[in-house]
């Protein structure tokens, strides 16, 4: 099968390649999918994930890419929820080669059936952001309907996604961002922006809930308009932001499959929407991998055309 490989951290210039890889098997509760279509995150080569196995190993050179939507072509010993010919999307193992090829063996259990009217690019636009955002808010955030949220990032990949769900949550939802990206973030159904360069950002009063994609000093200010007792969310990895009496919680997405079944329901209904970006074949996958070559919105390759 072909498959994009990377070897060193330098991937998008030297790093990265288009090669012909065995077709995987499908270990015991796994399943094999025919990627059709997917999808990858911009900091994966900052994974440790990326470069070895659980214990360390080196598992160079590794596919990247962990977003996908295909279909099932093979079932594992054990393996049940799903069968041969089923359209399904969802996330990889992170210590496993990745969907940016042809064919990936992956656990069923991280796999939601894809319904037959959402086509493969948005299943695999969707799954990411859709699954952190989702974490983050209700089951991290514990947010509520009546509750505000300030978003950092809100017109990005992540950001655009949970200024949507938590809107249709019933939150009031503030969003922060560059001023290039108000419209944006505002067309997402942010019902106020702050633009992070010229507001005072202290100014916004006191919030529920910050859920945070942006780090450093933004992810600091933003502890103070926190409310007391409020929550600091973040996906950038552990941080000394503390909220007054609050919590502060830094998480991992994980695959889940009732939670990706309920987006995607609301991208059928109409209630959510996907954030995508550059779209590219497989065999324009190491330019699309490259981060010079990135724009706003999820990068979708769609390897089956």
């Amino acid at each position: 099968m072909k498959a994009l490989v990377v070897t060193d951290q330098t991937a998008g210039k030297a790093g990265a390649k288009l090669v012909e890889r065995p077709s995987p098997q499908a270990g015991i509760n796994d399943v094999v999918v025919q990627v059709h279509a997917s999808s990858f995150t911009g900091d994966e080569l900052s994974w440790p994930s990326t470069w070895t196995d659980r214990v360390g190993h080196d598992r160079t050179p590794s596919i990247p890419g962990h977003e996908l939507a295909g279909v099932v072509t093979a079932l594992g010993y054990g393996t049940t929820g799903l069968s041969i010919g089923q359209r399904v999307f969802g996330l990889t193992d992170w210590y496993r080669d990745g969907t940016l090829a042809e064919y990936v063996a992956v656990e069923a259990r991280n796999l939601a059936p894809l319904p037959g009217d959402v086509d493969f690019t948005t299943g695999a636009a969707l799954v990411m952001p859709g699954l952190t955002a989702w974490q983050g808010l209700f089951e991290h955030g514990r947010l509520r309907a009546g509750q505000t949220v300030l978003v950092n990032g809100a017109a990005g990949i992540v950001g655009s996604m949970a200024v949507q769900l938590a809107r249709e949550a019933g939150a009031y939802v503030i969003g922060a961002g560059r001023a290039a990206h108000r419209q944006m973030a505002l067309d997402f159904g942010a019902q106020e922006f702050v633009d992070l360069d010229a507001d005072a950002l202290q100014d916004i009063g006191g919030v529920d809930l910050v859920f945070d994609v942006l780090g450093g000093d933004i992810a600091k200010r933003s502890a103070g308009v926190i409310r007391t007792g409020g929550t600091f969310v973040t996906v950038t990895g552990p941080t000394d932001v503390r909220p007054d009496g609050g919590l502060t919680i830094d998480f991992v997405v994980e695959p889940e499959r009732t939670q990706s079944t309920e987006i995607v329901k609301r991208y059928r209904e109409g209630r959510l929407r996907a954030n995508i970006g550059n779209i590219a074949t497989l065999d324009d996958a190491v330019t699309a991998f490259n981060p010079a070559n990135r724009v706003i919105g999820k990068s979708v390759i769609r390897v089956r055309t």
